[in-house]
């Protein structure tokens, strides 16, 4: 009897299983469209032309959030694979060793400014302000100043914003990636409250013209 009645709930208990943990991964997925950072990363990746397939190969092997634009960037720029770069980086070499590695110099990360931005950009002005462009091949930034510096350049292209904006939101405390929400949200409200504003404007002009053929 005790058999029998094991051989019954044994099902139900593996499909009570099966269904909380479908449950817990769609809580996963959930998160991890609000917090921003898989929309980030597509976004950072369709800008420099990399393929979502690739992207999410990239995204598989763990590396710092913030660094996933250095990865692109770099890739765009050298012809090498986002792949091959991840695992150099991982392997233990800086971003300015890798830089090296492929014959490019710090001159690549330069972002001009009006004045001094302060941290967390101050150091990497230094640099570049002090040393005259003849020399920049040798100059070496470190890791975070490359990362500030490439993620500033991303957001400022792809939403056509100014470096100093960029700067001051940075020094507030907020994240690429909530900046970059924050500037898209931005766009599609422009873009709704013009789309609204033609449909208004549209209709107007349909109306005029039923007035006039009476």
């Amino acid at each position: 009897m005790r058999k029998f009645l094991i051989s019954l709930l044994l099902p139900i208990l593996l499909v009570s299983f099966t269904a909380l943990d479908s449950r817990a991964d769609v809580n996963v997925g959930i998160t991890a469209d609000r917090d921003g950072i898989k929309e980030f990363h597509l976004s950072i990746g369709a800008h420099y032309g990399v393929k979502e397939r690739e992207i999410e190969k990239v995204r598989a092997r763990s590396l710092p959030d913030d660094e996933m634009a250095v990865v692109f960037f770099l890739s765009s720029r050298t012809g090498i694979s986002p792949i091959v770069l991840v695992d150099l980086r991982l392997g233990g070499m800086t971003w300015m060793e890798i830089t090296f590695r492929y014959g490019l110099t710090a001159e690549l990360y330069y972002v001009k400014f009006a004045s001094d931005p302060g941290p967390p950009y101050g150091n990497a002005w230094g640099h570049y302000k002090k040393t005259p462009r003849k020399k920049w091949g040798k100059i070496r930034l470190a890791d975070d100043d490359i990362v500030n510096l490439v993620n500033l350049r991303f957001l400022a292209e792809k939403h056509q914003c100014s470096a100093e904006k960029i700067v001051k939101m940075r020094k507030q405390g907020k994240s690429f990636a909530s900046m970059h929400g924050e500037f898209k949200k931005e766009k599609e409200a422009k873009n709704k409250k013009k789309a609204v504003a033609k449909k208004d404007a549209d209709d107007k002009a349909k109306g005029k013209k039923g007035k006039g053929k009476k």
